[in-house]
């Protein structure tokens, strides 16, 4: 059996620390794990992490000097078999939602044939908000696929939908949608 790429967006949410666990959990099982972070991620983890638990270097810079002549999103986008954010900041859920392709993530989800699973993470306002509604519809719309949020204790102190989904669940539909 061939082995199955993954890909997991992490984007700058507070909660992105809990993307550790996940690629625990994918390479647990043999999985081979890219992880692209955005500029904002790196201000909550940096790719050291990520890099000694998925054994992989992390993406991020959108013209690093690439090892081969295809462009780094197309190489990665074209080698997924599911990419996954986790989490993902109303940010990037409006620009995905947009067709905005400003970095390494956003243009390699965009290229991508490979299913999307989006784990939103945010305040509850911002979730709740229409436009975030309204961009959540149009991606669902679209064949992307959403786990979360859920209620429970958010950064602000608060207690609302918004919370990221628990890690378990999010490995669970990614490999459902693997199948």
């Amino acid at each position: 059996m061939k082995e199955k790429n993954v890909i997991i967006g992490i984007t700058g949410s507070i909660a992105c620390y809990k993307a550790c666990d996940l690629v625990r959990l994918f390479r647990r099982d043999k999985y081979n794990v890219n992880c692209i972070m955005t500029g904002e991620a790196g201000h909550f983890i940096k790719p050291l992490l990520l890099e000694a638990l998925s054994g992989n270097n992390v993406a991020g810079d959108m013209f690093a000097v690439r090892e081969n002549k295809t462009p780094r999103h197309i190489s990665l986008a074209d080698r997924a078999d599911i990419a996954v954010l986790f989490p993902a900041s109303a940010n990037i859920i409006g620009k995905m939602a947009n067709g905005i392709c400003d970095d390494l993530l956003t243009c390699t989800i965009l290229a991508t044939k490979a299913p999307v699973l989006i784990a939103p993470a945010m305040n509850d306002n911002m979730y709740k908000h229409k436009i975030v509604q309204r961009n959540i519809a149009s991606l669902k719309s679209i064949g992307y696929k959403f786990v979360g949020p859920i209620k429970g204790h958010l950064a602000s102190g608060k207690v609302g939908v918004g919370h990221l989904a628990d890690v378990t669940a999010v490995f669970n539909m990614s490999k459902k949608l693997l199948k």
